[in-house]
């Protein structure tokens, strides 16, 4: 630090809390939702224990977590003084982490292979916790990033409930960056509507109010709560 200049201040992270919250009723009084009606994921991939203390009291309880390893790592003491805190995954998940992702996870939103579903319907009969999942679909197109493909996920949808018995509630997108994301959010609610699913995980810090007109229920905000992430 620069001899002289004051250290920087924390970010009000109850106050943002608040603020999003606010702009969330807002945008779902714009789309006709019911109020409430979206559920407010804070993305709290890593930050730290400070900062995931004071959401948790200001009363925040649902938590977006990329690594099962790192939520691991700090959640567990978080959660003992505040029951009632929903995990969220929604980063990529290794088949091979499927297991510590179900002890851990109330919500998967990033199921996107078959293999993936095997691994975690085996861990889910073998610890009799039932994660909501979501299946994200790659609705850009892109090749180098997770998720099923458009053409495939209607196919992939039912492989997931009717083969492996998940609980599957909703599809999830990551529009292309620096893409208008609204076609890429109407056309993540065309599919779930084609499919029988409610539930839309769609719309980050940039992008949540027009995830909210296009009719998402949950919407994964990080920056805009806790400011700029921090390197891993």
């Amino acid at each position: 630090m620069t001899a002289g200049c004051p250290p920087a201040a924390e970010p009000d992270i109850a106050g943002r809390l608040a603020a999003v919250g606010r702009r969330i009723g807002l945008a779902c009084a714009r789309a006709g939702a019911p109020p409430g009606g979206v559920r407010f994921v804070a993305v709290s991939k890593f930050h730290g224990t400070p900062a995931l203390a004071a959401a948790l009291e200001a009363g925040h309880r649902h938590f977006g977590e990329s690594r099962v390893q790192e939520a691991q790592g700090k959640w567990p003491p978080l959660l003992e003084r505040h029951p009632g805190t929903a995990l969220h995954l929604i980063g990529p998940l290794q088949t091979n982490k499927a297991a510590a992702a179900v002890r851990v996870f109330d919500v998967v939103h990033s199921l996107d292979r078959p293999r993936l579903a095997a691994a975690l319907a085996a861990a889910m009969e073998r610890t009799g916790r039932r994660p909501d999942c979501f299946v994200q679909v790659n609705t850009g197109g892109e090749p180098h990033k997770s998720g099923v493909p458009v053409a495939e996920a209607e196919a992939f949808v039912k492989e997931c409930v009717g083969t492996y018995g998940l609980p599957v509630v909703g599809l999830m997108c990551i529009p292309p960056y620096g893409s208008d994301p609204r076609p890429h959010f109407g056309l993540l609610r065309a599919l779930a509507a084609e499919y029988g699913l409610r539930e839309l995980s769609m719309g980050m810090s940039a992008s949540f109010e027009a995830a909210v007109a296009e009719g998402a229920t949950t919407v994964r905000v990080g920056e805009a709560v806790f400011g700029p992430r921090p390197r891993p």
